[in-house]
């Protein structure tokens, strides 16, 4: 008898061929996220993933914003359960940094802007923006000026996305320990929490 392949919903599909792209992303780097072979991943068929994202640079955009979400919802959570004292910055840079690394986003924009597919890290950025959108406004009310939220954060994005690229082959060549980037950004961070805090 012959096996029925299970019918999923639009949304179960689309969400099995995101989390197939992740796991190629973070296995076989960037350039394996294609259509057919994500596809071939899920048991489902070229057309089904082209109906779904059109093309595969409109998969790889579908996946940045899949990792971004994903990444800023922990992001979010770990910066609360710091300044509520159940956590610490040292946490909230562990998961921005793993991001860009082992979750497989520095490899994804370092393709994306080779690749000239510029426009999938919109959702990227879109997302970041979004999360420091809704950390800002309790910044504010604590006497943070208002730039200081943005400028941790785009600080802490690009010293991840610089660590995820080349960290350890120059932290190696200055003589420094592979955390290094990370003991900075965590730094600066504590600052930031020390002027929460001293409200």
């Amino acid at each position: 008898m012959k096996a029925t392949r299970k019918r999923l919903t639009p949304e179960e599909s689309r969400s099995s061929a995101l989390d197939a792209a992740r796991a190629l992303l973070i296995e076989t780097g960037p350039q394996s996220v294609t259509l057919k072979a994500v596809a071939s991943r899920i048991g489902r068929t070229h057309a089904n993933l082209l109906h779904h994202f059109g093309s595969a640079s409109g998969l790889q955009k579908a996946l940045a914003e899949h990792i971004a979400r994903s990444v800023c919802e922990t992001i979010i959570e770990a910066v609360r359960a710091s300044r509520a004292g159940l956590g610490s910055p040292r946490e909230v840079v562990d998961l921005a940094f793993d991001a860009f690394d082992r979750e497989g986003a520095g490899a994804l924009t370092s393709w994306m802007l080779l690749t000239g597919n510029e426009d999938a890290l919109d959702p990227i950025i879109s997302t970041i923006h979004d999360l420091v959108d809704e950390i800002a406004p309790e910044e504010a009310s604590h006497g943070i000026e208002p730039g200081r939220i943005h400028g941790d954060t785009l600080t802490l994005v690009l010293m991840a996305l610089g660590d995820a690229l080349i960290g350890g082959a120059l932290a190696k060549s200055l003589g420094l320990q592979r955390d290094a980037a990370r003991e900075r950004a965590t730094a600066m961070l504590e600052a930031s929490l020390a002027d929460y805090q001293q409200d």
